[in-house]
């Protein structure tokens, strides 16, 4: 029997929008950053977009869905509210196949709006709402019952009594863990705990180069070979210079495929989904990273994160494609 891939994070339903400069100078928040609101202020913004795209977000619930496309048995742990955003994030993950593990909260749904300048540039305003109540207690270990490998999103680490729990979990399950570092800023705040679970508990660790900097103080080959000694993988993405991936002391760089940007919410995440794919399906580490590319190259073309049906049947021969090595 296949054994699951099991997620938690913070369940978002995104909201996005093709905005002007002037909108982001109006709101007064810097380009390209990400700030957490409360709801008058998600509503405020919502209220002046004039043409929006809504999907389920969050980055860990973002993998999970790409996974289960690449027709993986895939559960997701999160928490929403009992109101619109809420319904459609439940019924989201069931229309594309997760088992969806939801908590209700008394919050409203949690919401990110990216908005998404001429230049591509997205500057991301998040109400977590009820994706932050999210409690140690309100999961179970009989969520982690055939589960191969636990996927942590680095958003939570506000909450690490929740992660803590999470891998206990899953250790005594005896699934992989993996954990994506998220943000630099979150890494700058926490190192010494991420150090610490690197090291003690992560299986398989993503990262981009500002992340890994953050935590190592290193260059991105440099870093990704230092984490290389303190978990199983680490893979370190560096846009379009491509990644590198690191396991017992062998780096493997890989090429990013060419891409015509439209929009990079979710690359990472999707990156993270065609890696993990390949690594379960117990290919060659190189390869591995080569679907993972592909599959970040096809998101970033998209507005938005998930990509659409009738793309999946190309990208799914390409993927025989690196696995034959024509590709």
């Amino acid at each position: 029997m296949e054994k699951r891939v099991l997620g938690i994070g913070n369940a978002l339903v995104d909201v996005l929008s093709y905005v002007s400069d002037d909108l982001i100078d109006e709101i007064q928040y810097p380009k390209g950053s990400m700030q957490l609101v409360n709801w008058k202020e998600i509503s405020r913004i919502i209220s002046r977009l004039s043409d929006i795209n809504r999907s389920t977000g969050g980055s860990a619930s973002n993998t999970i869905c790409t996974l289960a496309e690449l027709d993986r048995k895939c559960s997701f742990i999160g928490k929403i509210g009992q109101d619109d955003f809420g319904r459609f994030f439940h019924r989201d993950m069931l229309k594309r196949n997760v088992v969806p593990y939801i908590i209700y909260g008394h919050e409203p749904t949690g919401t990110c709006c990216s908005l998404i300048t001429p230049d591509k540039e997205r500057t991301l305003v998040t109400y977590l709402g009820a994706a932050a109540q999210l409690q140690p207690e309100e999961i179970s270990p009989e969520y982690f019952k055939d589960v191969a490998l636990f996927y942590i999103e680095g958003y939570l680490i506000h909450n690490q009594s929740l992660i803590d729990r999470g891998m206990e979990y899953a250790k005594k399950a005896g699934s992989l863990i993996c954990l994506d570092l998220s943000s630099y800023n979150l890494v700058n705040e926490y190192r010494d705990y991420l150090k610490r679970i690197v090291l003690e508990y992560v299986d398989v660790l993503f990262a981009n180069e500002e992340e890994a900097k953050a935590l190592t103080g290193l260059e991105a080959e440099e870093s990704a070979r230092y984490l290389g000694e303190q978990c199983r993988i680490c893979v370190v993405k560096m846009g379009k210079r491509g990644s590198c991936v690191v396991s017992d002391n062998q780096l493997y760089p890989i090429e990013a495929f060419p891409a015509r940007v439209i929009d990079t919410t979710g690359a990472g995440d999707a990156y993270a989904a065609g890696f993990l794919y390949g690594y379960l399906n117990e290919l060659p580490l190189a390869v591995c990273g080569r679907i993972g590319s592909l599959i970040a190259a096809a998101v970033v073309e998209i507005m938005g994160s998930k990509i659409p049906d009738t793309q999946w049947k190309i990208l799914k021969e390409k993927m025989v494609q690196i696995e034959k090595g024509i590709l």
